[in-house]
């Protein structure tokens, strides 16, 4: 079976460094794939590379077996392919709900929505992410907790295939972790792909079905959390000695 999305030697440099080296997965339709690393390994760079925002310097980069590379980010998203951001960016003037209205104007469907029906997404696209309730506040009045959930919400409003996750539960205490785990849950529920790049392990293990782990631009690992977690290289290049006593229950 064709993979959803299929990286073959991505490459990304910058000046003569290499953020993104040769890097080569496959994703399947309904996988959730987290993507773990240390600040620096490429995690970013690569859901650039991926959503159009670079531009490819090797390698290919294939949606349902068709090459998508060099297209811009709006064609990108408009073949289903969604994303976040970590600095979330709303517009100000608007209330929530007309900031999730324009992702569901500029989505996936192959015609722009009249404008009530913009509205309808976006109101049912509230209520998956539990946001409905501040529909109409302004995004200035929202926690940043809040503030990713409306991120999360544009995203999902252009009715994405495959969504990209970066770092949405950066920030957050552990009862929001929790919440936002639920809200990446049900988004998934709804037949969505979610690639998700995280520090928070708990979240790995907690939604992920499979992990990749990039170090200097290059893959390290890529299997299943528990195993991968418990990686020798994985511990020595990010995750670090303590981590692995409290696996260990030591």
């Amino acid at each position: 079976m064709t993979p959803q999305l299929d990286l073959r030697n991505v490459t990304k440099r910058f000046g003569g460094v290499a953020a993104v080296d040769g890097v080569t997965f496959s994703i399947a339709k309904g996988e959730i794939l987290g993507v773990i690393g240390p600040n620096g390994a490429g995690k970013t760079t690569l859901l650039n590379c991926i959503s159009g925002v670079y531009r490819l310097d090797g390698g290919d980069i294939r949606w349902h077996g068709v090459s998508i590379a060099g297209l811009a980010p709006y064609r990108v998203a408009r073949l289903g392919v969604g994303r976040t951001f970590q600095i979330v960016k709303p517009f100000g003037s608007m209330t929530v709900r007309e900031n999730v209205a324009v992702g569901a104007l500029f989505g996936s469907d192959s015609e722009r929505p009249p404008l009530r029906a913009a509205f309808d997404r976006a109101d049912s696209v509230l209520e998956l992410v539990g946001l409905r309730s501040k529909a109409d506040l302004p995004v200035s009045a929202l926690t940043i907790p809040d503030r990713k959930r409306l991120e999360v919400a544009r995203a999902v409003a252009t009715r994405p295939k495959l969504l990209l996750l970066d770092e949405v539960m950066a920030g957050l205490n552990n009862v929001e972790i929790d919440d936002a785990l639920e809200m990446v849950r049900a988004v998934h529920e709804t037949g969505v792909t979610v690639v998700l790049i995280e520090h928070v392990m708990r979240v790995i293990v907690g939604v992920c079905e499979r992990v990749i782990v990039l170090d200097l631009g290059r893959t390290l690992a890529d299997g299943q959390p528990d195993v991968v977690l418990r990686d020798e290289r994985v511990i020595q290049a990010y995750l670090g000695e303590r981590y692995a006593r409290r696996l260990r229950g030591g």
